[in-house]
């Protein structure tokens, strides 16, 4: 696929018609909107196998990322049918929706077009749907770790490694990423279990955490509470919450990526500072695969409270 200021493309036998290429959707980058679906095309292969039957929440940035996104839940109009949807009981709706009919992106034809709608970010749940819809139990853990200032990534490192030492006595593994932004993501595969049970398991490890180490850790959203630490945030996996997916690129000033990496990595990246740009993802694909790969294999069962 090659991107022009317009023009039809063909991507495994899907036509797309592509529109505004050229547009610079990162202004301090000149990152355009046809670089960003070529990411999308090229990230596909490794990307679609974490967001493999589950809804999609895409947040759009038309006018680029120096302006505000919007999120947008219900399948975009136009959505081509051969795209799967899912249409899923919404109590918690902001809009007053009994039901929100959701996106599934299983190809890459699918991806190219979610890029296409400047959909920069992807965001997903905690759990999947099965084959005719209905809605599936947790199936992994995910823990956003969020520094207050002056705190940062490498009081993240720390934290991580606590929460993974915590986790482990229960049997479980931890596998790490940054999270495109100031932050780091701890995805913790699982057997199936119901939502709830994991959101409860996930807010008592922040708070056993936040016991243990007051000066560093907080699991409580008040941001008065932050400053100087790094809040756990467990809530990630409650209701209808939504995390943005491994590979998706972040809508900061330059086009940064949420990465898996592996705990060897992890003190070289908070030394260096900054994210990883698309190039260097795609790069590091070419010469590791994907490290998050084991996530997708399941892990073992909750410990009983």
């Amino acid at each position: 696929m090659t991107a022009s200021s317009s023009t039809l493309v063909r991507v495994e036998g899907r036509q797309l018609r592509l529109s505004n290429l050229d547009k610079v959707l990162y202004p301090e980058a000149g990152f355009t909107k046809g670089e960003i679906i070529e990411y999308y095309h090229r990230i596909a292969p490794v990307m679609l196998p974490h967001l493999e039957g589950r809804p999609v929440s895409l947040k759009r940035f038309p006018n680029g990322t120096a302006e505000p996104g919007f999120f947008e839940k219900n399948a975009p109009s136009g959505t081509p049918t051969w795209i799967r949807t899912v249409t899923l009981d919404s109590p918690h709706s902001t809009k007053q929706r009994e039901t929100v009919r959701y996106v599934v992106l299983e190809e890459p034809a699918a991806l190219v077009w979610t890029a296409n709608l400047a959909a920069i970010e992807l965001h997903v749940p905690p759990w999947r749907v099965g084959p005719r819809g209905a809605r599936r139990g947790a199936d992994r853990i995910v823990f956003d770790l969020d520094p207050g200032a002056p705190a940062g990534l490498a009081e993240c490192v720390k934290v991580a490694a606590l929460l993974a030492e915590a986790l482990a006595e229960d049997g479980l593994t931890a596998y790490p990423g940054v999270s495109g932004g100031k932050g780091m993501h701890l995805y913790v595969p699982l057997r199936e279990t119901p939502q709830k049970q994991a959101a409860d398991y996930a807010h008592r490890i922040a708070i056993a955490l936040e016991k243990r180490e007051p000066g560093l850790v907080v699991s409580q959203m008040a941001k008065t509470l932050r400053p100087g630490k790094v809040l756990i945030d467990w809530s990630q996996n409650s209701g209808p919450k939504t995390t943005v997916a491994p590979y998706s690129l972040r809508a900061r000033n330059r086009p940064t990526v949420a990465l898996p990496l592996t705990w060897d990595e992890i003190e070289d990246v908070a030394a260096r500072g900054g994210g990883f740009e698309p190039d260097e993802v795609l790069d590091r694909i070419t010469d590791r695969g994907d490290v998050a790969e084991p996530i997708l294999r399941g892990g073992p069962a909750l410990p009983r409270a």
